[in-house]
């Protein structure tokens, strides 16, 4: 992608409004759902819009509160402190997306508590100082809220520090033209791409923990549009990342197969 080219975004409602208007009043903006929703492609869609610097942390259960903060290491016969994405965001005024914050430890929530109140800064216990945010900080977050069994939830405290915007699956035709955008793929096998991924959605008796995302779809466009037979291409990028269980992919298989 060229320097000054926007991320492609298809608005779905009113989530660009509420996100400049965060932005405005210095309110963490939260982002709710599934994956493969285009969470992640509407913050750089955002960010590039408002022209300010992104910084992407993909949190997982290993992501600690020094990780965002900052750290001292060894340099040379020195030891020099380090600053983590989050402190660079807060100096430089730059967003900072936590994507799937729920995942984190929890220390990491600790540590952003003062970020999103009236306070706007963030405490460096190892250095013993306390950051005033840059004006232009802003902190968003994602998680994904009881899609998955087991998975992680945000506490009601912490929530409620944030604006937050529920993202889930665009209407059929919505989807299609997303897929036809991002691919160049024909309208028609798009088309034929989402009726399989609504169909399969709709399956809750196969239990599966996460169902057909957009990013998926878009996967598979792409095997199709540069060569690969359909039926194939949608068993590896859909069936396929789905489920181990044998008997579910292969009846997930059956299904497209007659749908494709």
């Amino acid at each position: 992608m060229e320097k000054n080219q926007s991320p492609y975004y298809h608005t779905i409602g009113k989530e660009v409004e509420v996100f400049e208007q965060s932005y405005k009043n210095k309110i963490p903006f939260l982002l709710k759902g599934p994956t493969g929703t285009g969470k992640s492609r509407f913050i750089e869609f955002m960010a590039h819009k408002l022209d300010k610097k992104l910084i992407t942390i993909s949190c997982h259960e290993e992501t600690s509160s020094t990780d965002l903060i900052g750290r001292y290491i060894i340099k040379g016969a020195e030891t020099v402190w380090l600053d983590g994405p989050l402190t660079t965001a807060v100096k430089e005024g730059a967003i900072i997306y936590l994507d799937e914050i729920a995942e984190a430890r929890p220390d990491v929530i600790v540590a952003i508590h003062s970020l999103t109140d009236h306070r706007r800064e963030l405490f460096i216990d190892k250095l013993g100082e306390v950051v005033k945010a840059h004006p232009d900080f802003m902190l968003v977050a994602s998680f994904n809220p009881g899609y998955q069994r087991g998975f992680k939830e945000l506490k009601p405290s912490t929530r409620q520090r944030f604006v937050a915007v529920s993202f889930n699956y665009p209407e059929a035709s919505i989807e299609a033209e997303i897929i036809v955008k991002e691919t160049s793929v024909d309208s028609s096998i798009a088309k034929k791409l989402v009726n399989i991924a609504t169909k399969i959605r709709n399956l809750t008796e196969l239990g599966l923990t996460e169902t057909v995302s957009t990013r998926l779809l878009v996967d598979a466009a792409k095997l199709i549009a540069s060569g690969l037979p359909k039926r194939l291409a949608v068993q590896v990028a859909v069936v396929e990342p789905l489920s181990d269980d044998l008997e579910v992919v292969q009846a997930l298989k059956d299904l497209s197969d007659l749908m494709i």
